[in-house]
């Protein structure tokens, strides 16, 4: 699927994300076994209607070393503590290539550890609440997940 199906920015990441936005949003009613696009069928319930699953988890890469990208936030239950992520549920993606990213955890994880996602354990992803706006003109490269029940 190089680029989103709908949109035609010129930026892959904004269109991949701008497209798993819009799936998420109006969850009604494949040539990858792993890829955006299954992850957004799966999404869709397009392979397995009624699955009861919201979010498509999706990890970034900066441009800049083409790192991947640590999100950090204040919990809303006690702004002190800083939560940090790799793992984002998209929110939004507007006109301009920015997006409306929610940081999503493993409760049973503590601090995340390692700055390597790969290393980090995903487990039973969940929304956390913390939101971040970001420029995806900063972003090189975005792997989706398989779709999960984020709620």
């Amino acid at each position: 699927m190089g680029c989103g199906k709908k949109f035609e920015t010129g930026n892959c990441v904004c269109d991949i994300l701008r497209e798993i936005a819009d799936a998420q949003e109006d969850i009604v009613e494949n040539c990858c076994d792993t890829s955006c696009e299954q992850s957004i069928s799966d999404l869709l319930g397009e392979t397995d209607p009624g699955n009861g699953l919201d979010t498509v988890p999706v990890l970034l890469y900066c441009k800049d070393g083409c790192e991947p990208f640590r999100g950090y936030g204040a919990d809303p239950d006690d702004i002190r503590n800083i939560v940090g992520s790799f793992y984002f549920r998209v929110k939004d993606v507007d006109d301009d290539c920015c997006a409306v990213l929610e940081l999503l955890r493993d409760p049973s994880d503590g601090d995340p550890k390692p700055d390597n996602p790969v290393e980090q354990h995903t487990g039973e992803l969940r929304a956390t609440g913390i939101c971040m706006t970001v420029d995806l003109n900063c972003f090189c490269h975005v792997t989706c997940l398989p779709a999960i029940s984020a709620f």
